[in-house]
């Protein structure tokens, strides 16, 4: 994972927030995440539109800026699950308020011709 570089005076770090999270659905992983493991095909249909290509990618990439961890049980048929860290548990608290803020103005979102397709497809 490539954190940028930026002004080490600023007291902003949404640069790094966003690229050990940023994407689409980064963000919706963790949020099913967070009250403990799931497995791929839990995850697969609680996070409604994302493809398993794309899931599997996402979910890589989380584990490898341990933010979450996978659990291979080694058995037939293959059994995974997925946990969140301690590190990854500290950015969901910081996404929480974005889900509560989310749930407040859906309304006003949708009707924003600007989000409408955006949010028509959760």
């Amino acid at each position: 994972m490539n954190v940028p570089r930026s002004d080490p005076a600023s007291d902003c770090g949404l640069d790094v927030a966003l690229a050990v999270m940023g994407g689409k659905w980064k963000p919706l992983i963790l949020y099913h995440l967070r009250s403990g493991p799931r497995r791929f095909g839990d995850l697969k249909r609680a996070v409604a539109g994302i493809s398993e290509k794309v899931l599997i990618q996402q979910l890589r990439e989380l584990a490898s800026a341990d933010v979450l961890v996978r659990h291979d049980y080694g058995e037939v048929p293959p059994k995974v699950d997925y946990t969140v860290t301690p590190f990854g548990m500290t950015l969901i608290e910081a996404l929480l308020p974005l889900c509560e803020w989310g749930v407040r103005n859906r309304t006003r979102a949708s009707a924003d011709n600007t989000f409408k397709g955006k949010l028509e497809s959760r």
